[in-house]
């Protein structure tokens, strides 16, 4: 069923039965906390992060099969420094420590850590000593990635020395009789030749794990528990055409089918083509109960004189919630509410406490809570998963590739890609500067990974698109001048977001892209390109 409506003028709650973690991750502020999460899931072994003020007994209470210590920006030895219940390396569980963890076990169990005199950072090259449960099939001589100015200079008792550097005495050491294990360099870095045999090692090797978290294994286990939570209750999602929400779209309707409601918002501020694709997916390929909700005009009242960025989000986000509340209370016998809710929301925004002293980076629309009078249970099966992930289970579940694998697109959509006033004309003009910016550099795109075979090569654009700056120049169109505006062009490669670097164009894309744009979208006469890197700059404009 689909139904066209024309408008005018909290808390998580996990599932039930979710998973206990074979591996536990402790976080110690390390800029890879996540990351190292990500590489032990990666060879199909389930884990979370934890804080490190955790205690013996509530590992215990998880039931992990493993344990790492992550890395960590302190010194061990300064007065605020993390530190480690020393039960913990007492439970007979086997633990992994990486560099401010390989530090920490050695000084809480008896050995020493010194200052020295220079630091190692980046690439280093790690020599083997003897015989090694972690560095088993590796080769003697390997590249790792050093980050540290501390080091080990007297391991503790039991523990023998598996591999040094020229400047590392002690660049790892274990003792196989406990299974406690360290390596003062970061096995979790695609920069460590071969970190991922080294944690295969240690999973499948010392700790006998099964590399049972696969994509069949979490889609029937979500579903059913989905079915179990539901019952016969109808669930409302708020679906943006987003990756997140499309993804649980999906899972909740394989689960519960036709007791899902879809309420797609369209403000009116997407671009090219994106709400005909959540019809045609949703509606067609699906055959959801889809409610689209027309609030273009609605949107386009409440932003107008508007400049400011962050009041653009408040007023967008804030009438979001506005109006898919006003149409979920129309439906009658809705109980729950799915939402998008991802591992990185959940740890950015401080909810559940990572490293001990996390702090809200950013506040996410899932998160607010509900208004006054209104109330849903909460039904958020994608709380573990990290981004990654979620494409991989949309791509399980059927999804097309064009919405799995959908670029980063911020909630408030274009209206934070034009900088000031938010008009319809502005509006008209980026949407069609911004498809031809997509166009071409999906092209690019596909032509590297003919070349490669490689979707991540170095050279591929993360992410890119226009951006409407309010700014007007003189040109010259036909012989005559002109008074034009200017788009730019943001074009980056980054892994994660947490930085990037403007994408290294060939000129012949560039020059592409600028013809195209200045000679289809009437009234911009001039294309410029951001090479700017984050830092100092963000990604997007506002």
């Amino acid at each position: 069923m689909m139904v066209n409506r024309a408008q005018d003028g909290a808390q998580a709650t996990p599932l039930a039965d979710d998973p206990s973690p074979q591996v536990v991750v402790i976080d110690f502020g390390a800029q890879y906390g996540q990351l190292i999460a990500r590489r032990v899931r990666d060879l199909h072994v389930y884990s979370e992060l934890v804080p490190c003020d955790v205690t013996a007994e509530e590992l215990l209470a998880m039931g992990p099969s493993a344990i790492i210590l992550s890395g960590g920006p302190a010194s061990v030895y300064a007065k605020d420094a993390p530190r480690v219940d020393p039960n913990i390396l007492e439970l007979g569980i086997p633990i992994l420590g990486f560099c401010y963890g390989h530090q920490l076990m050695t000084v809480t169990l008896g050995g020493e850590v010194a200052h020295a005199q220079a630091g190692e950072y980046g690439p280093a090259q790690l020599v083997r000593e003897g015989a090694s449960d972690l560095l088993e099939s590796t080769p003697a001589e390997q590249t790792v990635w050093m980050s540290h100015r501390d080091s080990v200079s007297q391991v503790p008792k039991g523990f023998v020395v598996t591999a040094r550097t020229d400047s590392c005495p002690v660049a790892a050491m274990e003792c196989a009789e406990r299974r406690l294990y360290a390596t003062q360099f970061h096995p979790e870095v695609r920069h460590t030749s071969y970190g991922r045999r080294m944690l295969e090692n240690f999973l499948f090797g010392v700790c006998r794990l099964e590399p049972t978290w696969t994509m069949d294994s979490i889609i029937n286990r979500k579903v059913a528990e989905i079915r179990e939570q539901v019952g016969q209750d109808r669930v409302i999602l708020g679906l943006s055409g987003g990756v997140d929400s499309s993804v649980v779209a999906a899972l909740v309707y394989k689960a519960i089918g036709e007791q899902l409601c879809c309420v797609f918002v369209n403000h009116g501020m997407l671009r090219a083509g994106e709400p005909e694709m959540v019809e045609q997916v949703f509606r067609d390929q699906f055959g959801m109960p889809l409610v689209h909700v027309h609030a273009e005009q609605r949107y386009s009242q409440l932003l107008a004189g508007v400049t400011d960025p962050e009041e653009k989000r408040r007023r967008i986000g804030s009438e979001f919630w506005r109006v898919f509340f006003e149409e979920a209370q129309r439906l009658d016998g809705v109980r729950w509410m799915a939402q998008g809710t991802i591992y990185p929301d959940i740890i950015e925004s401080g909810a559940r406490k990572t490293g001990g002293k996390a702090s809200t980076i950013k506040s996410h629309h899932n998160l607010i809570p509900f208004p006054d009078g209104i109330h849903f249970d909460l039904i958020e099966p994608l709380d573990r998963f990290f981004k990654d992930e979620v494409r991989e289970l949309g791509v399980a579940l059927g999804l097309p590739a064009k919405m799995v694998y959908r670029q980063p697109f911020p909630g408030p959509g274009l209206a934070i890609r034009i900088i000031g006033e938010v008009t319809p004309q502005k509006l008209e003009t980026l949407r069609a500067a911004d498809a031809i910016v997509r166009q071409e550099l999906d092209a690019y795109n596909e032509d590297l990974f003919a070349k490669t075979g490689d979707r991540n090569s170095e050279h591929s654009c993360w992410q890119y698109f226009a951006v409407l700056p309010g700014i007007r120049s003189v040109g010259v169109m036909g012989d005559e001048r002109t008074y034009g505006q200017t788009v730019v062009l943001r074009a980056v490669e980054s892994a994660d977001a947490m930085t990037a670097d403007w994408a290294r164009l060939p000129y012949e894309v560039l020059a592409r892209i600028s013809g195209r744009i200045v000679g289809e979208v009437s009234g911009v006469n001039r294309v410029v390109y951001d090479i700017t890197p984050k830092p100092p700059a963000t990604i997007e404009w506002e």
